[in-house]
């Protein structure tokens, strides 16, 4: 990557702590229950607490937006369930280690005295 490069990292915060049932996850995803239904199946979402039932299932915004993601995966690149579950999981790992790496730049800086 060359110096006018950038990386831009965005984190959804809700701070009022919203949660959605499935009919609403649905709603504000534009899918099927059938689809967030397997998204759960594969660990790819999950909701805030365990229930046999799916209608009591309750996810939040981090769900919300990682069911986005997973829309957005399977229609560009065609992916099948396992494959966005390994993605999604390869995606995770590669935010975390930009943010230990920008966490370690600023701490050089530091130390540095920048």
């Amino acid at each position: 990557m060359s110096k006018q490069d950038h990386i831009l990292t965005v984190e959804v915060l809700d701070q009022d702590g919203s949660t959605f049932t499935l009919r609403e996850i649905c709603e504000r995803g534009e899918c099927h229950a059938e689809f967030v239904i397997k998204l759960v199946d594969y660990g790819i979402i999950a909701p805030l607490e365990d229930s046999p039932e799916a209608r009591q299932w309750e996810f939040d915004i981090a769900a919300l937006s990682r069911l986005r993601k997973a829309q957005r995966l399977q229609r560009d690149l065609k992916m099948n369930l396992p494959g966005l579950a390994m993605s999604l999981e390869l995606l995770d790992e590669v935010e975390e280690m930009r943010r230990e790496v920008t966490r370690l730049n600023q701490r050089i800086r530091q130390l540095m005295g920048e």
